[in-house]
């Protein structure tokens, strides 16, 4: 990919195309294409591994995203993140800062990546800023729970650093754990709020880790796959004084209903609802988060 006076040309891959990542076809609802901003070559096969976690870290949380990422990126592995504010920057610059490789996924289109400004300029200019979305899409709040899918098809593993308990972090671990990558959580402290969400995964069965080293043995040593979330919903539960349900929506009413006595795929609930599969995956997430329904193997939902 070359560039016209500095600035990074953007290209579209199809299905078929050299530079299409061929893991995308497992993921519900595959994009149709991919724009890509920087590095084309980042996209093609490598060792990558996902760091998500929340945009209001502690310094606890900064420090661990910029030492697994520094880590993992002296290794050779390409960092994988969102470009969110928090983890996810600290992750993409700490990568950078070593001289390795990392990757973002947009909910916007690359030419208008959001946040703006120096950091994602250079994640632009010596990274890969990636999206489904075509040139001159803004962004649009539905777009980022999705784009978590293809965050976690493009890794080996998904890593999250601090989340609270309605976390987009969460769905980004359940799209890896149903699509075969392995989950990883470093603990926090137990008595935070941004340690809720970790504390949900790893009941949930993800792998704790503590350093580097650990995450490069169990994806890229001899560690095995987290299968899918149980089916029965185990895990934490919200205390009447935590985190209470989001407002439900008419979309999201309609979904609910879709999935009375049912157990249904988005596609599913997007042509018995009529609202379109974009509008569907929304509402499904944001469900999901609030604990209204559970995703189960296969890409199955159905009513908590």
């Amino acid at each position: 990919m070359g560039d016209r006076g500095g600035e990074p040309e953007i290209e579209c891959v199809r299905a078929g195309d050299r530079l299409w990542p061929e893991e995308l076809q497992a993921v519900a609802s595959p994009p149709r294409a991919l724009w890509l901003r920087g590095r084309a070559d980042l996209i093609a096969p490598a060792p990558r591994v996902a760091i998500v976690g929340s945009r209001s870290p502690t310094p606890y949380g900064l420090a661990q995203a910029a030492r697994f990422s520094r880590e993992l990126a002296e290794a050779g592995v390409c960092i994988v993140s969102g470009l969110a504010r928090g983890v996810d920057a600290a992750a993409h610059a700490a990568a950078l800062d070593a001289g390795g490789a990392t990757l973002a996924v947009l909910g916007c289109g690359v030419d208008r990546p959001w946040p703006s400004g120096p950091a994602t300029e250079r994640v632009a200019r010596d990274g890969l800023l990636v999206s489904e979305h075509p040139p001159g899409t803004p962004p649009r709040r539905h777009h980022f729970p999705l784009r978590n899918r293809i965050l976690a098809a493009l890794a080996d593993a998904v890593l999250v650093i601090e989340a609270a308990h309605r976390s987009g972090s969460l769905i980004t671990a359940r799209w890896a754990a149903d699509q075969g990558q392995h989950v990883l959580a470093v603990p926090g402290r137990v008595d935070h709020p941004m340690a809720r969400g970790v504390t949900r995964l790893l009941r949930e069965g993800a792998t704790p880790v503590e350093s580097p080293a650990m995450v490069l043995e169990d994806v890229f040593g001899h560690g095995a796959p987290l299968g899918a979330p149980p089916p029965d919903g185990s895990g934490p539960s919200p205390s009447p004084r935590g985190p209470q349900p989001s407002p439900v929506s008419t979309d999201q009413r309609a979904v609910l209903g879709a999935l009375e006595g049912e157990t249904l795929t988005a596609e599913e609930v997007a042509e018995r609802t009529g609202l379109g599969l974009g509008v569907t995956l929304a509402a499904l997430t944001t469900l999901e988060l609030d604990g209204a329904i559970r995703r189960g193997p296969g890409g199955l939902h159905g009513r908590a």
